[in-house]
Parts: C-alpha cells; structure tokens; sequence
C-alpha cells in the first residue's frame, strides 16, 4: 500500500521542472526555427537575462490534528480536539509565474486519543498517545492565481492561491500510554527507508507585505501511508482494530512567512505577464505619435512603399507579396497577371501552361500536313526558301512530342519509273536533313522513296490533279521496328534526267 501510494504521488508532484524555463539559442537574426520559443527575437536564458527574483526561504509554525486513525485528535474519546505543534522550514525555487518547487523539512507532534499525555488518564481503560516526526519533502507549488487571473483585473495584486503537492521520507516515534499512566515506544521508523515514505497536498493563501516578505496560511493533508503512526502498536494489536483504515492521515494548518531572495525589484510568482503585455497596449494607445509612412511613396502603385519594395516596376493590376514582388504561385517564371495556368506551372513561351504531349501517330499526321507544302527546285532535291517556316514549324511538333519517324517520298505516275523513284528518295533524305539542321536529333528520322508506285492519279490527268501524288508522307514507328529500318534507301549520286535519244540522220548518197 505504502508502495502504491509513493508511485501514485511521485507522478502527481513532480513535473518535469528541466522544460519550464525557454532556454533557447540565439536564432542569429533569422527566422526562428523548430528550437525557438517563437519568437524573432531570442537569446539564451542566463542568470544576466534574469528580470525578476525567484528564490525565497519560507518559515512557519502550526498545529496537526490526526483525522483518520484508530485514534484521532479530532473529537476522540471524550469529546475534545488534541492539539499539537509543527514547524517547518523550506527553500523554494520559482520555476515560471504559475509554477514552483519547494525543498521542505517539518518537524512536530501530533497528540491523539482518550487525553493529553500530559494529563493523567481518567481511567484504566483510556488510552492516549503521541507521535514525534520529522520529514523532509519536495512539493510541487502551482500558483492558481496567476493562472486564473482575468486580463480586464487591474487591481492591485496582493493576494494569490497555491496549491502544493509532494512526496518525501518521515521518520517517527510512536509513544502510547494506557490507564496505568506509563508511556511506551510502540513504533520507530528511520528516515528514508521504502517504508518510510508519505504523501501531503494542499491549499495556501498568501498575502504580499512588501517586495521581501509574504504571509501565508497554510492547509495540508499528509498521507502517511502507515497504520501505526497514531501510536495504536502493532497493526494486528487491539486497538489498531478499531477502523479499517490502514493508514494514519492528519491535518496540518500553520502560518509562516516567506522571504524572497534576490536584486531585483519584484519576484517571479507576483508578476502577472498579461497584465504587463496589456499595460504595454495600453500604453502604446495613449500615445500620440506621429509616424511617417511612405517617405519615398508609391511609385508601381502595387500598395507596397517603394521604402520596403523590392520590385519597383510591379505591372499594373499584379497581386504582390508582402516585399511588393508579383505572385508566381506556381514558380514556373510567369508571374500570376499573365500566367494562363497560374496553378500548374508551364514554359514561358506556352503562357505558363504545360505542354502536352500529343500521340506519336497524331503527331506524325500533323508533321505530314505541315510538310505538304514544300516546294522543291524543278527535277531537283533542293528544297526552295519559300518551304522553311513549314520545315521549322514541323520540327517544333517533333521537338515537343518525340517520337520515331519515317518519311515516305512520293511521285506522281507521269516520267520515267526509275527517275520517279531516285528522285522521290532523294527529296525524302532531303527533308531529313532540313529538319535535322533545326535540331532535331539524327537517330529519329529516316526516310525512303517510292517514286509512282502509290500514285493514284492517272498521267491523262491536269498536273494540278497529279499534285495530289507529289507529296512526302510522315508514319510513326515503333521502337521494334525501327532498328530494320536504314538512315536512307539510296547511295548518294547525282540526280540526271532522263534524256531520250534521237536516231541519227541519213546521209542523201
């Protein structure tokens, strides 16, 4: 029992004191960070940075009364309340305004039973008895009135409630004494053995005299956690079998002074830091000030002071940043005014919307419509300057979408086969080629020909119906496919026309 008790009141009185103070590093001018206490401007915590005292030593002398016990001080016996004197000292550290940690021994003694054992007993069946102790205790001091004060409290703040709570060691010695007027040692305890351990929480109210003393009336319960502390002899004896309970518990009121300690002018736990944050306030209202704005004024007109911008020449209607820079939501270098796609970012010569890749086969249909309209020189494989917007138009399409491609040239059915066919290898390679010089990479074109032998027209037809067969067609092809296929289908000579022989005359005998 005496075991559970001390675990139980170890968790409630002592807090973890090591994070109560911010003790943080100096951020060096920048942003604070994850470690900071929030604020842009921190230092280290250091006894210098100090502005207010936070140790004192408390005194103080009080009267214990057992209240639960085989035998008690409160109306006992024969009706009276037993009186007997405490005493305690304590050295005490302010953690922050609400909260404390106390080092407190007490001595005293508890007086218990039938009568006095001062007195005589009345009878041969009285039973009185008294109890010396000395404990020593570290208790928890939580500072309820500046954690409930109201921020509209302008009042003078004189009073405060604490609560405290702890756990320590006390040793004891028991004495009983029966009708035949003898006092026995029922029970010794030593201090600071397993046993020996208790537990005490309670209530004070503090009254500030000036900034060196405080009165303070105190309450506290103390949880012995023993059955023999009322000097009832061993707890199988006749009269530890009175009550139930299995631990001897007392009140302990008392009245002390507390000394604060320290160069500065007020302590920690009478200071209230919303008051002060709030004084500041209203300090700051009160005053007149006459402060000038926008010396250099406004020159973009972006609501930013040209004093603080860092972007003199924002464009009209712009949505600036705090330092008056034009938003760029999506970071793709087309501020928000003209980014067509403000949430996603994309080039700037799409109007900061991504580029989206088409089809390879849609691709290839859109290169071969762009390609329909070049113009070659007559019965030659030089392309004509009118041709090179198509050619750089086309190479944009295969530059934004990839993709393999096979350019097939075509002749209409009109001429020679064999010359329709060079020639229509011949323009192919030479598309190729004018796309590659605009940079497109060699591995992704090839080309070939295939003269009349896909021409659909007839030769009796107009030459602007046979235009129809004169033309370079564009296929994508798959990977798997594409290793097959050669760079071109020709060697490189020298494209002649077909010219057809005259006989020869006779000579007139």
């Amino acid at each position: 029992m005496k075991l559970s008790l001390a675990i139980v009141a170890f968790a409630l009185a002592i807090p973890s004191a090591i994070y109560a103070q911010d003790s943080t590093a100096d951020s060096g001018g920048k942003y604070p960070n994850t470690f900071s206490s929030g604020s842009a401007n921190v230092s280290p915590f250091t006894n210098q940075s100090k502005r207010f005292n936070d140790w004192s030593v408390s005194v103080g002398a009080g009267v214990p009364l057992i209240q639960s016990g085989d035998l008690t001080s409160i109306k006992n016996g024969n009706g009276k309340n037993l009186f007997g004197y405490s005493a305690y000292v304590s050295i005490d550290k302010a953690i922050t305004h609400a909260f404390g940690i106390n080092l407190q021994y007490d001595k005293g003694e508890t007086r218990q039973g039938w009568f006095n054992t001062k007195n005589a007993a009345p009878d041969a069946t009285a039973v009185g008895a008294r109890t010396q102790y000395d404990a020593i205790s570290i208790l928890g001091d939580i500072n309820f009135s500046n954690l409930l004060r109201r921020v509209d409290n302008h009042s003078p703040y004189r009073w405060a409630l604490h609560g405290y709570a702890g756990i320590g060691t006390i040793a004891y010695r028991a004495y009983q004494k029966d009708g035949s007027n003898r006092q026995t040692l029922m029970t010794e305890i030593k201090p600071f053995q397993l046993g020996s351990m208790f537990f005490q929480a309670g209530t004070g109210l503090k009254f500030k005299v000036n900034r060196r003393i405080d009165i303070e009336g105190r309450l506290m319960y103390v949880v012995t956690g023993d059955d023999e502390f009322d000097g009832g002899g061993d707890a199988y004896s006749a009269i530890n079998k009175r009550s139930e309970q299995v631990s001897d518990n007392f009140f302990n009121a008392t009245l002390g002074l507390s000394f604060k300690l320290g160069k500065h002018e007020s302590h920690v736990m009478w200071h209230d830091p919303l008051q002060e944050i709030y004084y500041k306030l209203d300090v700051l209202a009160n005053k007149n000030q006459d402060i000038e704005v926008c010396k250099k004024g406004d020159a973009d007109n972006d609501g930013v002071c040209d004093d603080w911008d860092r972007q003199l020449d924002t464009p009209a209607g712009a949505r600036v940043d705090g330092a008056g820079v034009a938003l760029d939501v999506d970071l793709d270098g087309v501020i928000d005014l003209y980014d067509k796609c403000v949430t996603v970012p994309g080039p700037v010569e799409n109007n900061g919307c991504p580029i989206v890749k088409k089809d390879n086969k849609e691709t290839a249909v859109e290169v071969e419509k762009t390609l329909k309209d070049i113009y070659f020189n007559f019965n030659k494989a030089t392309i004509r300057p009118e041709s090179n917007e198509k050619l750089d138009l086309a190479a944009s399409i295969i530059k934004e979408n990839g993709g393999n491609y096979l350019l097939t040239g075509h002749t209409d059915i009109k001429g020679n086969a064999a010359y329709n066919l060079r020639l229509s290898k011949e323009r192919a390679a030479a598309v190729v080629g004018a796309l590659e010089t605009r940079g497109i990479n060699e591995n992704v074109l090839k080309s070939r020909g295939v003269g009349s032998a896909e021409a659909t027209i007839p030769a009796s037809a107009s030459d602007a119906e046979r235009m129809a067969d004169r033309k370079v067609t564009v296929r994508f092809v798959e990977t798997s496919e594409w290793d097959s296929i050669k760079k071109k289908d020709y060697e490189d000579a020298p494209v002649k026309k077909a010219v057809k022989k005259v006989p020869a005359k006779k000579k007139k005998k």
